[in-house]
């Protein structure tokens, strides 16, 4: 089977332009929320981590335009063969503010934004994964998939997600915005903060082309769905086990084999409950845990590739970030949520992800082999 590697990356957020310096605001413990007062999204304050001065140009909107520049980093000087590479968007709202103009612009389409974006790149192949909140993960188990069919050498991924009117208001009608920054599994969690940035990253089957050196592979996902509510998880974590399990399988690895596991932990009381019940049901339980909501809020379609980034920094590392906003277990399972970064030897995380309509989403990375 091919090795799938992570060449580069890049991270567009609150916390920086770059993948390196939105890790080290992480590991200094700053986030990118912040209390957002009534104007242009709502009439009514709320916290959020916003790009303050992130603005769209003549031929590219808000969202087309901080993809383009973390797609733009990711591939950098690498210039992969345009016929051997497919650009994979991950996004579940895209251009969803032109809703409102008239006539309807015709990028409302993902699909068209995709193209748009790719042409902006110099980019021909495009496609859109937009699956809920495991768009991000379920866009990079696509393209390793891809990439191990042989029909491309190449893949630059890029989540995408802005904050608009309309992203607010469905958050408020379903009173899942938190008064206050989230806190990921804690006691006192009363739901999600939102996020908006863009995560890239290109991988390849065949570094030497590009002359890239990588230490990252993508070597197992999984997937399921537990058909529960369209809004609201499996009570019993027991499906999202199940992505886990086909996760661990594809990568060839047991549940001993992972050294750390980046959790969706969006902080809602059922989420977070369902997803420790999975990983506790996966027998992970003695394995770091954190959500890294707490720094940049929930972005999205663009969390799973924005969040798998940092994993892979604290893989290359030998560090595990920490859960901002945690601070006492708020979870009937007894997993080990790491509070602070803290240093630990690895050879293999778990990225995991769930969404609305019952999706989840495991994810494996790991060091060459040996």
């Amino acid at each position: 089977m091919k090795n799938v590697w992570i060449v580069s990356d890049c991270i567009v957020s609150p916390l920086g332009c770059t993948t390196h310096e939105n890790y080290e605001n992480i590991l200094h413990d700053k986030s990118g929320i912040v209390k957002i007062e009534p104007g242009s999204f709502s009439n009514t304050s709320f916290y959020a981590s916003c790009i303050s001065d992130l603005s769209g140009s003549a031929d590219s909107s808000r969202f087309e335009t901080i993809a383009i520049e973390a797609g733009r980093t990711a591939i950098g000087t690498y210039n992969p063969d345009q016929e051997r590479t497919i650009f994979i968007l991950s996004t579940t709202k895209g251009n969803v503010e032109f809703l409102s103009s008239s006539p309807v612009h015709p990028r409302l389409s993902l699909h068209a934004s995709a193209r748009h974006i790719a042409g902006k790149l110099a980019l021909s192949q495009s496609l859109v994964v937009s699956n809920a909140c495991i768009s991000g993960v379920l866009a990079l188990i696509t393209g390793m998939r891809i990439l191990r069919s042989g029909k491309f050498d190449h893949a630059l991924i890029v989540g995408a997600e802005v904050l608009s009117p309309f992203i607010i208001a469905g958050f408020q009608s379903l009173q899942a915005l938190s008064a206050q920054p989230c806190k990921p599994f804690d006691k006192n969690r009363s739901g999600i903060t939102l996020g908006e940035g863009a995560g890239a990253i290109l991988l390849t089957t065949t570094p030497e082309a590009i002359k890239a050196h990588p230490v990252v592979r993508i070597v197992g996902g999984g997937l399921s769905n537990d058909a529960n509510h369209i809004s609201g998880p499996s009570r019993t974590g027991k499906e999202l086990s199940i992505a886990i399990g086909q996760a661990l399988k594809s990568a060839s690895l047991l549940p001993q084999d992972i050294d750390a596991i980046y959790a969706h932990g969006t902080a809602t009381v059922f989420n977070d409950e369902m997803e420790a019940k999975a990983i506790a049901h996966s027998g992970l339980e003695n394995i770091p845990v954190n959500s890294l909501k707490g720094y940049f809020g929930h972005t999205l379609g663009a969390a799973g590739v924005i969040e798998t980034i940092i994993a892979g920094q604290g893989l290359i590392r030998n560090e595990i970030p920490g859960t901002k906003g945690f601070s006492e277990p708020g979870v009937s399972s007894a997993v080990k949520i790491n509070a602070k970064t803290i240093s630990k030897k690895q050879e293999n995380i778990l990225k995991t992800a769930s969404g609305f309509g019952g999706c989840n989403a495991g994810l494996v990375l790991g060091k060459p082999e040996n």
